[in-house]
Protein backbone atom coordinates (compact mmCIF):
# COMPACT_ATOMS: atom_id res chain seq x y z
CA UNK A 1 0.00 0.00 0.00
CA UNK A 2 1.31 3.21 -0.79
CA UNK A 3 1.46 6.34 1.53
CA UNK A 4 -0.70 8.71 -1.57
CA UNK A 5 -3.40 5.88 -1.14
CA UNK A 6 -4.20 6.26 2.50
CA UNK A 7 -6.68 9.32 3.37
CA UNK A 8 -5.40 12.75 3.66
CA UNK A 9 -7.00 12.95 7.51
CA UNK A 10 -4.96 9.79 8.61
CA UNK A 11 -1.87 10.82 7.45
CA UNK A 12 -1.54 14.17 9.01
CA UNK A 13 -2.77 12.25 12.41
CA UNK A 14 -0.15 10.13 11.63
CA UNK A 15 2.54 12.63 10.97
CA UNK A 16 1.55 15.15 13.87
CA UNK A 17 1.78 12.38 16.37
CA UNK A 18 4.60 11.63 15.21
CA UNK A 19 6.54 14.98 15.06
CA UNK A 20 5.54 16.38 17.88
CA UNK A 21 5.80 14.48 21.53
CA UNK A 22 3.54 15.62 24.01
CA UNK A 23 4.60 15.40 27.64
CA UNK A 24 2.26 12.79 29.94
CA UNK A 25 -0.59 15.01 31.09
CA UNK A 26 0.15 15.62 34.77
CA UNK A 27 -1.60 13.08 37.54
CA UNK A 28 -4.40 14.38 39.15
CA UNK A 29 -4.04 16.60 42.27
CA UNK A 30 -3.46 14.10 45.02
CA UNK A 31 -1.68 11.50 43.14
CA UNK A 32 -1.37 8.88 40.52
CA UNK A 33 -5.10 6.70 40.93
CA UNK A 34 -5.04 3.42 41.85
CA UNK A 35 -7.08 0.58 43.54
CA UNK A 36 -7.07 -1.47 46.51
CA UNK A 37 -6.24 -5.25 46.41
CA UNK A 38 -9.58 -7.20 46.30
CA UNK A 39 -10.14 -8.82 49.73
CA UNK A 40 -11.99 -8.37 52.88
CA UNK A 41 -10.21 -5.72 55.48
CA UNK A 42 -11.33 -5.63 58.92
CA UNK A 43 -10.74 -3.02 60.60
CA UNK A 44 -9.97 -2.47 64.57
CA UNK A 45 -8.68 -0.72 67.50
CA UNK A 46 -5.24 -1.33 69.33
CA UNK A 47 -5.82 -3.32 72.66
CA UNK A 48 -3.79 -3.55 75.76
CA UNK A 49 -1.46 -5.49 76.54
CA UNK A 50 -3.68 -6.77 79.56
CA UNK A 51 -6.53 -7.57 76.90
CA UNK A 52 -7.42 -8.22 73.15
CA UNK A 53 -4.52 -8.21 70.67
CA UNK A 54 -7.66 -5.56 68.85
CA UNK A 55 -11.05 -4.07 69.87
CA UNK A 56 -13.04 -5.08 66.60
CA UNK A 57 -14.80 -2.70 64.81
CA UNK A 58 -17.26 -4.54 62.74
CA UNK A 59 -19.03 -1.31 61.37
CA UNK A 60 -15.95 -0.12 58.99
CA UNK A 61 -15.40 -3.83 57.73
CA UNK A 62 -15.62 -3.36 54.18
CA UNK A 63 -14.94 -5.94 50.98
CA UNK A 64 -13.34 -4.67 48.19
CA UNK A 65 -15.27 -6.58 45.28
CA UNK A 66 -13.55 -4.69 41.96
CA UNK A 67 -11.38 -2.35 40.90
CA UNK A 68 -12.74 0.61 42.39
CA UNK A 69 -15.98 -1.23 44.59
CA UNK A 70 -16.50 -2.51 47.74
CA UNK A 71 -19.04 -3.65 49.65
CA UNK A 72 -19.92 -3.10 53.28
CA UNK A 73 -23.29 -4.11 55.62
CA UNK A 74 -24.55 -5.58 51.92
CA UNK A 75 -24.39 -2.41 50.57
CA UNK A 76 -22.66 -1.70 47.13
CA UNK A 77 -20.21 1.33 47.30
CA UNK A 78 -17.19 2.99 45.41
CA UNK A 79 -14.16 4.40 46.37
CA UNK A 80 -10.95 6.50 45.35
CA UNK A 81 -7.84 5.64 45.97
CA UNK A 82 -5.59 8.65 45.00
CA UNK A 83 -1.61 8.27 45.74
CA UNK A 84 -1.70 7.03 49.16
CA UNK A 85 -5.49 8.46 50.61
CA UNK A 86 -8.26 6.41 49.91
CA UNK A 87 -11.49 8.25 50.16
CA UNK A 88 -15.07 6.19 50.33
CA UNK A 89 -17.02 8.33 47.78
CA UNK A 90 -20.60 6.09 47.75
CA UNK A 91 -22.30 3.63 50.00
CA UNK A 92 -22.56 2.88 53.90
CA UNK A 93 -18.99 4.34 54.32
CA UNK A 94 -18.82 7.25 51.94
CA UNK A 95 -16.91 10.22 53.59
CA UNK A 96 -14.51 7.85 55.41
CA UNK A 97 -10.88 9.02 54.62
CA UNK A 98 -8.06 6.28 54.81
CA UNK A 99 -4.15 6.53 54.74
CA UNK A 100 -2.66 3.63 52.66
CA UNK A 101 0.59 2.78 54.59
CA UNK A 102 0.86 -0.43 52.85
CA UNK A 103 -0.98 -2.40 50.22
CA UNK A 104 -3.20 -4.45 52.43
CA UNK A 105 -3.00 -1.62 55.79
CA UNK A 106 -4.65 1.53 56.34
CA UNK A 107 -5.37 3.96 58.66
CA UNK A 108 -8.40 6.42 59.32
CA UNK A 109 -7.83 9.75 58.77
CA UNK A 110 -8.85 12.05 61.25
CA UNK A 111 -10.59 15.51 60.19
CA UNK A 112 -7.26 17.56 60.98
CA UNK A 113 -5.44 15.43 58.36
CA UNK A 114 -3.46 13.27 61.26
CA UNK A 115 -3.49 9.45 61.54
CA UNK A 116 -6.28 7.85 63.22
CA UNK A 117 -5.72 4.47 66.11
CA UNK A 118 -7.77 2.60 63.88
CA UNK A 119 -6.26 0.74 61.53
CA UNK A 120 -7.88 -1.51 58.68
CA UNK A 121 -6.13 -4.71 57.42
CA UNK A 122 -6.60 -6.86 54.42
CA UNK A 123 -7.74 -10.16 56.32
CA UNK A 124 -8.65 -12.64 53.46
CA UNK A 125 -8.38 -12.38 49.52
CA UNK A 126 -12.15 -13.15 49.60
Amino acid sequence: MKCASLPVALLLALASGCASAEPAPPPVSGGLISTLPIGTYTCELAGDAGGLVGKPLPEYAFRVVNASAYKAGGIRGSYLLTGEYVTMTGGKLKGLKLHRLKDTYLRKVEADGSDSEMRCVRSSRR
